[in-house]
């Protein structure tokens, strides 16, 4: 498991149950409001590296993803809650707190919608921190790391932001029959979308990444301490059989930036693969490292090219 320190504020998220609104806010002891506010923050630098914050409502990432639970557990997250491993919670460095996200394991086709109320993880290629119980449903609590997909929900992460500004209750995400969905115990998942024959934990045909986000009506949950708490269901997403690992140093524009970053590269002695992509309407042509053939050798690469200046450069699974 991998975690940073993230950055602890003292902070408020409004709201308790959407028929209580003008109920107090639950307080802890020492004063602090259970539920956090909303934050995204500045710029900040960790080892050298630039992070910056912001509200990037279209993210969507590939990487590893990391967990981290007993150190932290009832400690005071980024954005002023307390951290319980047992819930869906995660630790981003950019998105707004709090955000939902769903993060898919690419390596099982595994996939939960998480709440983001802390900064980090701080270990370089990681893109996201799950709480223990996080990493227990996408099948990653025993080895530390997973390759993952993590997407941001735009509607409901504007929902709970909006709240959070207003002073308003936290808002149920999703139509339920009967009381609120509870967390499940850990020897109980529930497993939504499944259809056909399954292998390893997910359908035994191979899709493609890049389904669509599922809609909100698949994101149960219930309202604890004034806080949206996502339900412990796991979805089958489509994945491909493989998924592979390269170090990014980035994406641009211009012939000369690439030269530039391919000598670089060859300076260190590592060779860079040039591929094309779209963004938006502008083409692009990314430098990456790699296929590597491992978490750790992905980690060593990247190290060595943070170390060379080329600070932009991430894991990313493709």
């Amino acid at each position: 498991m991998a975690r940073g320190m993230g950055l602890r504020a003292a902070i408020v998220l409004a709201g308790v149950l959407a028929l209580a609104a003008c109920a107090e806010k639950p307080v802890k002891p020492g004063g602090l409001p259970t539920s956090g506010i909303y934050k995204v923050g500045k710029p900040y630098q960790v080892n050298g590296v630039w992070y910056y914050p912001s509200e990037d409502y279209s993210y969507d990432e590939t990487g590893i993803g990391s967990w981290y639970g007993p150190g932290f557990h009832e400690k005071t997250t980024a954005n002023g809650e307390l951290y319980d491993q047992n819930e869906l919670t995660a630790a981003h460095k950019t998105l707004p707190m709090p955000s939902l996200v769903r993060v898919t394991n690419l390596e099982n086709g595994r996939s939960i919608v998480v709440r983001i109320n802390d900064r980090g993880p701080f270990v370089n290629g990681r893109v996201i921190d799950l709480s223990r119980r996080g990493a227990q449903l996408l099948g990653y609590e025993s080895v530390g790391t997973a390759k993952v997909r993590v997407q941001i929900l735009a509607e409901e992460s504007r929902a709970i932001a909006a709240a959070a500004r207003q002073g308003t209750p936290a808002p149920i995400l999703a139509e339920t029959e009967g009381p609120p969905p509870k967390a499940a115990p850990r020897s109980k998942v529930e497993v939504a979308g499944a259809s056909g024959p399954v292998s390893n934990g997910r359908p035994a045909s191979s899709g493609v990444v890049g389904a669509p986000v599922p809609p909100p009506s698949t994101v149960p949950g219930a309202v604890v301490g004034g806080r949206f708490v996502p339900a412990p269901v796991v979805v089958d997403m489509p994945v491909k059989s493989q998924e592979n690992i390269f170090v990014q140093v980035g994406a641009f524009g211009s012939a000369e930036n690439v030269a530039r970053v391919r000598a670089r590269l060859a300076a260190i002695g590592q060779q860079a693969v040039v591929t094309p992509t779209m963004a938006g309407r502008q083409r692009l042509d990314r430098v990456r490292v790699g296929p590597l053939q491992s978490v750790d050798q992905a980690d060593s690469v990247l190290n060595q090219i943070l170390q060379a200046g080329l600070t932009e450069a991430k894991i990313v699974v493709d």
